[in-house]
Parts: C-alpha cells; structure tokens; sequence
C-alpha cells in the first residue's frame, strides 16, 4: 500500500469526477466542508453526452452567483425537446425560457474550476475500487499509478456513472428496463454538399440542416459542434443484442445513417463514436447508511429531454447541504433521509418522462396516430404547461410537513427571484443565496421574525425589506440553502400561530437553537 493518502481524512469523498461529483464537492466546500473528489480519468476526455443546461440547473447556479460563466457566449435557444415535438418556452410564463447550449466537457470544466476556487481536492487517475463503513466513517479503496491507498472520509457520494463501484459495492439494488433501442453517434465532418442532402432528402427535418427527425425506420439526429465538427446520431428499434464493449467503427455508423434516412451520408476525421441504449433503470435506495447515490450511479435511462446532467446537479444540491449541516454538527434527526424521500420520487418520474417520450418517437403508424393526437393536445395551454414544467422540473414541490406553512403555492416550491429594496438599494434573492447558507425574507416590517430566528443566526440570514412585485399573500417566507420554500407567512395569519410554524420549520431544517 502506497503512503499517499493513507493517513488522511477528508469529511467526505466523491467518487466520480463528472458534473454531479464536481457540483456535489462544490456545494459542500461552499461551507467549508474537507472534500476529495477521485475521478479515474487521468485528463478530461474533452468529450461531450450531454449538450446543454436547462430552467432548473441554471437557476440553481444564478443561486451560487456563477450563472453568467455558463452562458457567456453560448446560445440560448427558448426551444425545448419532448418525444421530437419541439416546445418554444416562450408560449407561457416561464422563469427560464432560455436554455443553454454548452458541451458537457465545458460544464465540467468551469465547474472543476468552481470547485479549485472554493479549495476543493481534486484526484485525477486515482479509482475507487472498493469501500466498507462502520459507525464512525467510510474508507474508500483508491487505486493510483503509484500504488493503491485507503482514503476516510466520514461520509462517501458515488457520483461515479451508471456502472457505478459504489453503489455496487453498498448492495443497492439497481431495476428496470431492459434495452428495445439502440443508438449509433458520432462527433464527426462532412464531405461538401452533404447538408444540402439532408436538406433534400429528409423531408422529415423540415427543410433545415439541424435538428431531430422521427423517420420510417428510426430517429436521426444532427447538431453542429463547432470547427465544422457535426455530431449525428441514428437511433433505431428492435435491433439484435450488440456487444457494448466492441469497438465503434465509422462503417457501423454510416450503415445505421443509411437505415434510418435511406441516405448515404459521406463522414469522416471522428472524434468521437459512441453507442447507447435505452436501458432505464433507479437505484432502490439512494442511501446505505453512510453513502450516498447521486447522478447516473442513481439512475440510467435515454437521453430524450436532456434530463441526466440536469437530475444528477440537482441531487447534487439537494444533497450537499443535509451532509454539510451533519457534519457541522447542526443537522435535525433524520436530515439525511430526506434526500431519498425527496430525490427518489423524481427519479421515478424520471424513468416515466423519458420511457413516454421513446413511445411517441417510435416509428410506424400506430405511435403516428398517437402523435397526431398529443400534437392537438400540445396546443392548449395547461396541457403544454404540464410538459414543459415537468421536463423542465419546474414544478418540482418537496413535502415540508403538515407544520411548515399553511397551503401556500410557494410552499416546497423554488424560491422566486424576488427584487428586495432595502433603504436605498435593491437586492434579489439569487444573490441572498450564494453563501449557501438558510434565507428569511421578511416583508413584515416589523421586528418580530428577526426576534424568533436569532437562536439560528449562525445558519439563517435574515433580509428585513420592502418588495413591489411580491406574490399574492406573501409576508416572508424561509428559504433551504438549496433554494426551497420550507415556510411561508401569509397576509393576515395571526402572530402567535405564526411565531409558532416558523419555529417548527427551522427546527425541522435546521436543528435546534443555539
């Protein structure tokens, strides 16, 4: 065994070095928490899955202050994607109706950067091959180019992918679906002439050069990259077993194209090839004592509507502040828990949003019929709403028990980026958030919330101020360092009760008084 890191302990190690593992290490350095990311790559691949970010990942990062690093310079389209009918954002009220388009090696990227700023440590080439707990910790069986080595940490989050070690290695259960797709891509050039081909020979795209389209046979993709690099994908049903591990070759990849456009296709110079298949599947648990599941090694399924790196960055910040409060010391009994309780859920929706939307991008007449029908039903609005919230998980509401509030909308829901005014200035609630810690807006103007909340000043700020767009019946509300509304005082609601339910909400979300 090597001496590199035997001895020392870290309060929590991440295994896996990708977006959720990064996020996750990000979040819990943001309060001064000793983290150790091992990530098995020796260097970035520079290589990309996913495309881009969505409603709910961009306001958590204009939450942390860092929003603008990920937009500065890239599109961002108000187009969403659900089962290949296009959703434009822009039909409703929407809090994000921009998304972003950036390269998942670049979201990596400016989040490994996040996390060199806030002092987190980061192991490249260093594996986790093994782990074992007990009451007190976890060790993490590392294995290095100079040896192998046992890390402690207190706490373990396996971050590390759908084959995950860790969560192999806890016993978690991992059910589901069997794979009925196979996807065929590649990051790859075109010969002159062969946009204008598609242009004319798959009437399917519309007439443009870029875009999805549900063929005869399959779905075919084509996104420009950049440095006249495409990435094209052909997705087809019903094939024979593929051998996963075999090596990708260009040949597989134009005879796929040609099945599913009946178009020939000159590519070459790859980057990158690849295949995928539909194989969907949710942990059965999404913690074992002291480990936790979060990104991919939680849950596995197609990429229809760009939800993996959106749900794995919000485990991640679901995640990262319940571990940072137990190790402060300060967390309530059964803190831990609610991430299951909490994630777990949208997990299961997960499985169901991306398995409805490989059914409606199915060839053959029946789903044709069947698209005829949802597309009528796209067209009224509450119909839209609910698709474009869920896909986006906008709609997205925790329980925050019976005691927390009184049946306000806002309650469990994402805390509005309201515009505070206090004295002179004005500040808005993304920016209240960026220390990751609990946040009372009160818009009482009196003194007594401030009174009620002092014992838990040390985790809790409070904003005393005046707000000229407030939602209806609005009078404060306290907010999770992760965003949510765990309380809301309503216009009217009568002091005792109110002093009452503040001090229930904060002693179940932020322990005890000190």
């Amino acid at each position: 065994m090597s001496i590199e890191a035997a001895s020392t302990e870290r309060d929590v190690v991440v295994a896996g070095g990708g977006p959720t593992g990064l996020w996750l290490a990000c979040e819990l350095a943001l309060t001064n928490v000793r983290v150790a990311v091992l990530e098995k790559l020796a260097e970035p691949t520079g290589l990309s899955k996913a495309l881009g970010l969505q409603s709910r990942s961009m306001e958590m990062l204009e939450y942390r202050g860092i929003l603008h690093r990920f937009t500065a310079g890239n599109p961002m389209p108000p187009f969403l994607n659900f089962g290949m009918f296009p959703l434009d954002l822009r039909r409703i009220d929407f809090p994000h109706p921009f998304g972003v388009v950036i390269p998942q090696a670049r979201v990596e990227a400016l989040l490994e950067e996040r996390a060199k700023e806030l002092g987190v440590e980061i192991r490249r080439g260093h594996e986790l091959t093994g782990l074992s707990q007990d009451a007190r910790g976890v060790k993490a069986e590392v294995r290095a180019a100079s040896g192998t080595y046992e890390l402690a940490g207190q706490y373990l989050a396996g971050c590390d992918g759908g084959h995950s070690t860790v969560r192999k290695q806890s016993g978690i259960a991992f059910p589901g679906l069997e794979p009925t797709i196979v996807g065929r891509m590649g990051d790859v050039k075109l010969a002159p002439g062969m946009l204008e081909r598609l242009k004319q020979n798959v009437p399917e795209l519309g007439g443009r050069e870029f875009g999805i389209a549900r063929t005869k046979t399959g779905n075919f993709a084509i996104v420009a990259m950049g440095s006249d690099v495409y990435r094209i994908a052909a997705i087809e049903w019903d094939q024979p077993a593929i051998d996963r591990e075999a090596q990708m070759t260009l040949d597989e990849l134009q005879a796929a194209i040609r099945r599913v456009i009946t178009t020939d296709l000159a590519i070459s110079d790859p980057v990158w090839l690849s295949r995928a298949t539909d194989s969907s599947r949710l942990a059965e648990r999404y913690r074992d004592g002291r480990v936790f599941l979060a990104g991919d090694a939680a849950h596995v399924h197609w990429a229809y509507g760009g939800k993996g790196l959106q749900t794995g960055l919000q485990d991640a910040g679901n995640l990262g502040w319940k571990l940072a409060a137990e190790i402060h010391g300060w967390a309530p009994a059964g803190l831990l828990d609610t991430y299951h309780s909490e994630r777990h859920p949208i997990g299961e929706r997960l499985m169901t949003l991306t398995r409805a939307q490989e059914a409606l991008a199915r060839p053959g007449e029946h789903v044709t019929a069947l698209r005829e029908l949802f597309g009528r039903l796209l067209t009224q609005e509450e119909t839209f709403r609910l698709i474009a919230e869920e896909i986006t998980d906008i709609d997205i509401c925790y329980q925050m028990g019976t005691d927390n509030g009184n049946g306000h909308r806002l309650l469990g829901r994402w805390a509005p980026n309201l515009a505070l005014h206090v004295k002179d200035s004005t500040v808005h609630v993304a920016e209240l958030m960026r220390s990751g810690k609990g946040v009372l807006v009160d818009l009482t103007g009196t003194s007594m919330l401030c009174n009620i909340i002092a014992p838990w000043a040390d985790r809790v700020e409070v904003i005393s101020a005046v707000c000229y767009e407030r939602p209806i019946n609005l009078d404060a509300m306290l907010v999770r360092p992760d965003g949510y509304v765990a309380w809301v005082l309503r216009s009217g609601d009568g002091d005792e009760e109110s002093r009452r339910t503040l001090r229930a909400a904060l002693q179940r979300w932020f322990g005890g008084e000190r």
